[in-house]
């Protein structure tokens, strides 16, 4: 028996690779930044990347990671001060946070600390990592993977999963 394959935009394979390769140096990663460039335009401009990529579609995107755009934990300033050139058809952010249940908020206020140090020592804390890419046309895509199951299979894939993020990045590109 054949197993039922989706098929998968250009995006979200892009965002599948891109957060597979994060996830590769394990947790507890300051937050990383790709741009996303279409593979046949990559390779018109710069036509000795072909040795490197191989054979790819020219349809599909490749990422290229932005090592130093974000310095310590002031994502919303980094971001904020970002802009594309126009060649950059996309851009993705892997970012690990922590999540809690809504009820968190409540048990823990009025207890010693920030709010976020409270949720972060919290019984029902979980760690995820989101990557959240976006494509100038408009196009989102959002996948999170869960600390507590932390496998390529078990990625969960969503476009109005981090709304915040997902703005955030789009204005990067206007």
């Amino acid at each position: 028996m054949s197993a039922v394959k989706p098929v998968l935009s250009p995006l979200t394979r892009a965002a599948l690779e891109t957060e597979a390769h994060v996830a590769t140096d394990g947790w507890g990663q300051p937050a990383r930044l790709f741009s996303l460039a279409r593979n046949g335009e990559l390779l018109r401009r710069q036509p000795a990347l072909a040795a490197m990529l191989g054979d790819v579609d020219p349809d599909e995107f490749s990422a290229i990671e932005q090592e130093g755009v974000i310095r310590g934990d002031d994502l919303e300033k980094a971001l904020g001060h970002t802009a594309w050139p126009a060649d950059v058809d996309g851009v993705a952010l892997a970012v690990e946070r922590i999540i809690v249940p809504p009820q968190a908020e409540i048990e823990t206020f009025g207890r010693g600390g920030t709010n976020a140090q409270r949720l972060a020592t919290h019984e029902q804390r979980e760690d995820v990592r989101l990557l959240v890419a976006a494509l100038r046309s408009g196009e989102i895509i959002t996948l999170v993977r869960r600390r507590a199951e932390d496998d390529d299979d078990k990625v969960a894939i969503g476009t109005n999963i981090a709304p915040g993020l997902v703005e955030a990045l789009k204005a990067t590109l206007a």
